[in-house]
């Protein structure tokens, strides 16, 4: 199985950091106001980065480094970064 990480920005323009094994269920969730504690106070505005990883301690590590060593512009510069793989990861699991 297939583990996610993903950020989403929120509409307050902060960012989120989450894991997962279905992205668009997991933000379909995070929209409901029932994802995380974050989420449920800074509402979701779109998926910005992911990424995927083949198990879950892995896709979990990369979680928390990304939680508690990136200042919110490394975030960024992570996300710009990936935008492309983002987009095509995106479209494979649309797909």
């Amino acid at each position: 199985m297939k583990y996610y990480l993903y950020i989403i920005e929120t509409l307050d323009d902060t960012l989120y950091c989450g894991t997962t094994n279905d992205v668009f269920l997991r933000f379909e969730t995070h929209k409901k106001g029932k994802g995380a504690k974050y989420t449920k106070a800074h509402k979701p505005k779109k998926l910005v980065y992911v990424d995927v990883f083949d198990d879950k301690p892995k896709a979990l590590s990369e979680e928390y480094r990304i939680k508690k060593t990136l200042s919110r512009s490394q975030k960024l510069e992570l996300i710009e970064r990936n935008k492309e793989k983002t987009e095509k990861i995106i479209a494979t699991l649309k797909s």
